[in-house]
C-alpha cells in the first residue's frame, strides 16, 4: 500500500531512529535484515496484514502477538521499537520504514539506488556499464534497478532520489517538435 508523502516522511523519521539504535548495537545490516523480514511478512501474509491493520484489535493485543512471535528471534530493543510502532498506530508503515532504512543505510555507505528506464531489455554487460557511468557521474556506487518502457523509444531515463536525467528519444523528439 502506498504511504504517501507524509507517510514517507514519518517512515524516514522512524527509520533514522532505528538506524541509530542499530548502530549502537553495532549491527545496522542485521537490524535492516530483520526489519526487511517483518516488512516482507506484512506485504505477503494477508492474515498478518489484516490483523495489524484492524482497528478492532487493541494495540496491546497486537504487541503481545508480536512479542510472542519474535521474542527469541530479535534483540529486545528491536522488539520494543516494533511495539512502539504499534502503540503509535504506525505498524502499517513497517514496509515503508524498511525501504527508508535500506536507503539510509546505503547512503551512509556511499551507495545510491537508481531507477533506470530503457526501451528494451539490456544485457548484464549493458547494465554494468550504466552502473559504472552513473557511479562516475555521481561519485558514489550506483545500483541500477532497470525497468523496461518501450514508450521512451530509445535512450535512458534515470531517477536517483529527486534527480531525473532524461536521455530518452521521446524527450528529444518532443524538444524538436516544440522548436
Amino acid at each position: 500500500m502506498p504511504a504517501g508523502v507524509q507517510g514517507e516522511s514519518v517512515a524516514r523519521n522512524y527509520a533514522e531512529a532505528l538506524l541509530t539504535l542499530a548502530r549502537k548495537a553495532e549491527d545496522a545490516a542485521g537490524w535492516g535484515g530483520m526489519l526487511r523480514q517483518v516488512a516482507t511478512a506484512i506485504r505477503s501474509d494477508v492474515t498478518l496484514s489484516r490483523f495489524l491493520e484492524s482497528p478492532r484489535i487493541s494495540a496491546d493485543a497486537k504487541s503481545m502477538v508480536l512479542s510472542k512471535a519474535l521474542t527469541d528471534r530479535v534483540p529486545r530493543l528491536f522488539l520494543r521499537f516494533l511495539e512502539q510502532l504499534v502503540k503509535n498506530r504506525r505498524q502499517m508503515l513497517i514496509p515503508t520504514i524498511a525501504d527508508e532504512y535500506d536507503t539510509l543505510l546505503d547512503a551512509s555507505e556511499g551507495i545510491v539506488h537508481a531507477r533506470v528506464t530503457v526501451a528494451r531489455a539490456t544485457s548484464d554487460e549493458d547494465t554494468a556499464m550504466i552502473a559504472q557511468r552513473l557511479s562516475k557521474i555521481v561519485g558514489k556506487t550506483v545500483v541500477p534497478h532497470v525497468n523496461i518502457d518501450p514508450s521512451i523509444i530509445g535512450g535512458v531515463v534515470v531517477r536517483m532520489g529527486d534527480t531525473v536525467m532524461d536521455g530518452s528519444v521521446r524527450r528529444k523528439l518532443g524538444k524538436l517538435r516544440r522548436r
